[in-house]
């Protein structure tokens, strides 16, 4: 068995085994117990009470979060020309339509959200392969398919972020920067939690919130108690 590093024992002893923190607690902790060089990612995890192979239980969403990701997110707006404008305006850091469909028929993935139109779906279907598997691929639930390309890229620029429950039944994703203040962490979490809670199938039955969980790149995992969410 290896031995713990200094930080990972300052760590270690600051989690208290088998505890329960509340979520202004976990957020201050979190910042805390990160050591890491970079600005770690503030990562949450919710165990729901559902069986994602029914589709009467899966669980799918957007949020905006509040204070933002602290991401760079890098966006590609695939538009006809009359949208294009607005998209630059909104802050899309690629913009065009046929030339970057070819890139990415070639290969080129170097972007996190691709924003698109309804018009546009039928020849973006042709990059299935390429942007399937990476989680690219524009889906009018997560907002990435609409007219309104200029509102869309704004919102995701701005933190707007979409997820899906796992195979096991857990909705993981980032909230944030251990950089933030504990509030804004926080906040952050309560949003993406608060819209959790809304989308409950009414297919689920028994406990919903089964756990959550707040850690950082790196860091150990701090057990929050959903029924202090609604003390921030």
């Amino acid at each position: 068995m290896s031995k713990l590093t200094k930080n990972q024992k300052i760590a270690s002893e600051k989690i208290e085994a088998g505890k329960t923190y509340s979520l202004k607690e976990a957020a201050e902790l979190v910042k805390e117990i990160t050591f890491t060089k970079f600005d770690a990612s503030v990562d949450i995890d919710v165990r729901l009470g559902v069986d994602p192979r029914k589709a009467n239980q899966m669980v799918r969403g957007v949020v905006s979060l509040p204070n933002g990701t602290g991401k760079q997110v890098r966006v590609l707006a695939l538009c006809t020309p009359d949208q294009e404008a607005d998209a630059k305006a909104a802050g899309a850091d690629y913009v065009g339509l046929d030339e970057y469909i070819e890139k990415i028929k070639g290969g080129w993935t170097d972007i996190d959200v691709i924003i698109t139109m309804p018009a546009i779906m039928g020849k973006i279907g042709a990059l299935g392969r390429v942007l399937g598997p990476r989680g690219l691929m524009p889906n009018p639930k997560s907002g990435t398919v609409t007219n309104e390309i200029g509102k869309a890229v704004k919102e995701v620029k701005q933190g707007k972020i979409d997820f899906k429950v796992d195979k096991n039944g857990i909705v993981h994703t980032s909230i944030g920067k251990v950089s933030f203040d504990a509030p804004k962490i926080a906040e952050n979490a309560k949003e993406f939690i608060q819209t959790i809670i809304k989308l409950k199938p009414t297919a689920a039955k028994g406990t919903y919130i089964k756990s959550i969980y707040l850690s950082s790149t790196m860091s150990k995992g701090i057990k929050v108690d959903p029924k202090t969410i609604d003390e921030i």
